[in-house]
């Protein structure tokens, strides 16, 4: 067995250039979602699809979401089988990659190359994408390119998914997927995410917090600045509103729970909206927005009740009135077990590779692993990388992109125990 993980790890460092180049191609296309003002990915797809196009894969399926607001009216979904040892009855691995992209920015924040003109400096590869998810996205098919090569047939058939529309809320991407076409998904799958970790790879992820994205509206009178009490100063009130919801939420979720980092529950404000043209006007209405990461043991509608009852309050004190709109809101499910056949076969592979033990535990942000753990089927969320997602001057480091590869191909060689 190790002589064929050594001669798999082996092949993978001999496409490393190619790596580089396919990613750099990629970048190139400005994948951003419509919710985000882009056309979708339907360019980036057609490219996908067009560099695989003459490899041994055994099936290659696209699924188009419809989406008139997108180029061609779809969101595209691509699902690429390369089956194992037992054919179409090996039992099966999933690795699933995002297409689209967050929009750049701040572009004057870009200080090393325009966020769709990747370069290579350094040992990483700059732009928009180069992190997330375009790293794992090459890292995983060429991870397969490697066993491809040496016509190796592993212990488990290895499905690649680059699904659309991660960004925002996967209406388009997985989650449609799994409404539209329940059948390709088995309750003995395995699922691996790659699209969150840390610089070195020893962390994996098997659970996430819930989440409650709230819009509050503050709704005044507006009047003259120089007349204040003639008006109900929306903008005033909100920022205290803002300020109270804080701090009662911290103090009434305060429980911990040491899967997670960090432990607790969290109930930030964070964006606010511009209310008035002027300085000198008293603003007759005021909105801002929370971002709040819930530990799974609360409940979610204990939480808003808690919201609604301060807005309540706020009302009668102050006579504005607070709406509260929920844009977002997803209970947790239960998280992969550690001793689940992924957990146990990643962390497998890195010991094998690079000699570590990784840590187990669960973060407050959100990925498609969660629509897998609702359904039952076991998934993992890990990389390496060094976290520059959504940030200027976005990059990948061509190392992780070769040594995730490594751990991708290594990994359906295994051995695991069947459940």
């Amino acid at each position: 067995m190790m002589g064929r993980i050594e001669e798999v790890c082996n092949e993978v460092e001999h496409l490393r250039n190619e790596m580089v180049d396919t990613l750099v191609e990629l970048i190139k296309i400005p994948a951003i979602g419509p919710d985000n003002g882009g056309e979708g990915e339907y360019e980036k797809a057609v490219k996908l699809l067009e560099i695989i196009k003459d490899w041994p894969f055994d099936k290659v399926e696209r699924y188009d979401a419809p989406d008139e607001r997108a180029k061609k009216g779809v969101r595209p979904n691509i699902i690429a089988y390369y089956y194992g040892q037992d054919g179409e009855e090996s039992p099966r691995l999933w690795i699933l990659t995002h297409l689209d992209v967050v929009p750049p920015g701040d572009l004057s924040k870009w200080t090393i190359t325009k966020p769709f003109e990747p370069i290579v400096k350094d040992g990483k590869i700059y732009g928009r994408g180069a992190e997330d998810n375009g790293q794992s996205l090459i890292a995983s098919l060429y991870a397969v390119r490697a066993l491809m090569n040496l016509r190796i047939r592993a212990k488990r058939t290895i499905i690649l998914a680059f699904v659309s529309d991660e960004e925002t809320g996967s209406r388009y991407g997985l989650q449609w997927l799994m409404k539209e076409h329940p059948e390709l998904f088995r309750t003995d799958d395995l699922v691996l995410v790659p699209d969150a970790g840390n610089s070195n790879g020893s962390f994996i992820e098997i659970a996430e917090k819930s989440r409650l994205m709230l819009q509050i509206k503050t709704i005044g009178k507006q009047t003259h600045a120089m007349s204040p009490r003639k008006g109900i100063n929306a903008h005033l009130i909100g920022m205290r509103f803002a300020i109270t919801l804080h701090d009662m939420l911290y103090a009434r979720y305060s429980e911990e729970n040491k899967l997670f980092d960090p432990p607790i529950s969290t109930f930030e404000p964070t964006k606010k909206e511009k209310n008035v043209e002027a300085i000198n006007i008293i603003p007759g209405e005021d909105v801002l927005y929370f971002d709040c990461r819930i530990l799974p043991e609360h409940n979610l509608e204990d939480i808003l009740e808690t919201v609604q009852g301060i807005a309540s309050i706020f009302e009668r004190i102050y006579g504005a009135r607070i709406n509260i709109s929920v844009l977002r809101k997803f209970k947790a499910p239960e998280p992969t077990p550690e001793d689940s056949e992924i957990v146990l076969l990643l962390k497998n592979s890195l010991q094998l590779l690079r000699g570590i033990t990784p840590h187990i535990g669960g973060i407050g942000g959100g990925t498609f692993a969660a629509f897998f753990r609702k359904i039952g089927i076991p998934a993992v969320v890990w990389c390496t990388c060094d976290e520059t997602a959504h940030q200027p001057n976005e990059y990948a480091k061509i190392e992780n992109i070769v040594e995730d590869a490594k751990v991708f191909a290594v990994i359906p060689l295994l051995e695991g125990e069947r459940k």
